[in-house]
């Protein structure tokens, strides 16, 4: 079979993929034609060329002429009821996790820009398109962001965003979402996720969230979930302790040790140049093989938390070549908490699985990049206190279901190939290549065909350009 065939295969499986999703979300709506204007605004936005606003999306339905005043209220009312819809995408992806594996989520801060101050939930921050020797600052909205890793395939995985929740500060416009720090609200939607596997019957599954060093705190240590590993960056230097020593049985005067003996610090740990301290692992990352020498220490405690011991990693600097250009990889520090096993506190899974994750908490980021930057999130022009936050919901919604429907069709790196000779080949699809699927499959354009000629004479004919749209609709494999 050849890659034309393979492709005009894999194209209905996309299409039956999302259909099976959108069929199973009719539950999150509490109404029948409710559920059905949201179908059309879906749909909407995989098909609009332009911004995505809500006069824009349907403007791509056709229905100008008509009252907007409902699609508008989809977000203004409760009707789109972010939560349920979070929690059928959640219940979706258990069928690709094994309970006898770990369910891996990422958690992420990200900024949607604003330029009005009276948005509701914006608030000032640093900016992000501003010179890195001269930063300013910028309106936005935060939010903190879940998202399910999907197991690797050859090194690869995606980030599915399940779940966006308001993180708005103290002074930001008043909106329907309570004042929260980043990290109380990355907590919240921990024992969120974690109500969800105990209702759909994995209660003994074990969930795995990997954060950044805005989430190692010391609160958040003492508040994680049952059955709950939390991988997060920390500083350089942290303060570390060995744990207190066992009580005697004539204890003196005072109060019991709550901290063993202070141990060295994750940096003191880096400076260790002897090989018996440091274990080498390779692993394989986006088709690439990474040797990483790692060193652990612990049981310790955290200061402020003596109830809760955790396990600190280092990760080795290393030198590494590119082309013929050298680059260096800075060292890293994560806190894992710890386990307790057979009356010992131990590591909840390998240090190279552990290593393997917080290596794929990058796709997050291009997750966040791809629906900023191409999908138009936090473009709708909704700007009541529910309206502001639940247009920005939606898109995220939309976006996790279109790569799960995807992820479902063809794996990590199946799918189509990108069009022209002079991309390079990547080992799995992008974003931009599946929304072009997407157009393909539902306009129905199968082939190119030449639309460019030397000796044309006239270039404002109403079929070539026609013929132009169809081509940069059309299937990309099929070049």
């Amino acid at each position: 079979m050849n890659k034309h065939s393979t492709n005009q295969a894999k194209k209905p499986e996309l299409l039956a993929a999302l259909q099976q999703l959108l069929a199973g979300m009719r539950g999150a709506f509490k109404q029948e034609r409710t559920y059905r204007r949201a179908q059309a605004l879906f749909v909407a936005e995989l098909l609009v060329l332009g911004r995505h606003t809500v006069t824009q999306l349907l403007r791509g339905l056709g229905l100008v002429t008509h009252d907007w005043s409902a699609w508008y209220r989809l977000f203004s009312e409760a009707r789109f009821e972010e939560a349920a819809v979070a929690a059928q995408l959640v219940q979706e992806t258990l069928p690709h996790v094994p309970q006898q594996q770990a369910y891996v989520v990422t958690l992420d801060g990200v900024i949607v820009p604003r330029t009005g101050v009276h948005v509701a939930g914006s608030s000032w921050w640093r900016g992000q398109k501003t010179a890195a020797f001269r930063r300013g600052l910028q309106r936005g909205q935060r939010f903190v962001e879940l998202a399910w890793l999907t197991p690797e395939e050859q090194g690869y995985c995606r980030a599915v965003p399940l779940r966006w929740l308001p993180a708005v500060t103290a002074k930001a416009t008043p909106s329907i979402a309570e004042p929260c720090k980043e990290w109380e609200a990355g907590v919240a939607e921990m024992h969120w996720t974690r109500a969800q596997l105990d209702q759909q019957g994995r209660a003994e599954q074990w969930l795995t969230a990997v954060a950044d060093g805005n989430y190692d705190v010391q609160a958040i240590w003492g508040e994680l979930p049952a059955r709950t590993v939390l991988v997060a960056r920390t500083a350089s230097n942290r303060k570390l302790f060995a744990l207190a020593p066992e009580p005697t049985e004539a204890p003196g005067p005072g109060r019991p040790a709550l901290y063993g003996e202070r141990l060295p610090t994750p940096n003191d740990l880096l400076h260790r140049r002897q090989h018996r301290y440091w274990t080498t692992c390779t692993l394989l990352v986006r088709g690439r093989q990474r040797e990483l020498q790692y060193q652990v220490q612990g049981p310790c405690l955290l200061e402020g938390m003596p109830e809760c011991p955790v396990f600190a990693v280092v990760v080795r600097g290393q030198n590494y070549w590119r082309g013929v250009h050298r680059r260096y990889r800075k060292p890293y520090y994560m806190l894992v908490n710890a386990v307790l096993r057979e009356g010992e506190w131990q590591l909840p899974f390998p240090v190279p699985q552990l290593l393997a994750w917080a290596w794929q908490r990058w796709e997050c980021e291009v997750a966040h990049r791809e629906m900023k930057s191409a999908f138009g999130i936090g473009e709708k022009q909704c700007w009541s206190q529910r309206a502001a936050l639940r247009s920005v919901q939606w898109g995220v919604w939309v976006y996790g279901t279109c790569l799960l429907a995807a992820y479902r069709a063809w794996g990590i790196t199946g799918g189509p190939r990108r069009a022209g000779r002079w991309y390079s080949q990547a080992r799995r699809w992008s974003f931009s290549s599946l929304w072009q699927a997407y157009r393909a499959a539902l306009w129905g354009k199968q082939d190119f065909f030449p639309l460019y000629s030397r000796s044309l004479a006239n270039w404002l004919k109403p079929e070539l350009w026609l013929t132009g749209l169809g081509n940069a609709l059309a299937d990309p494999g099929r070049i």
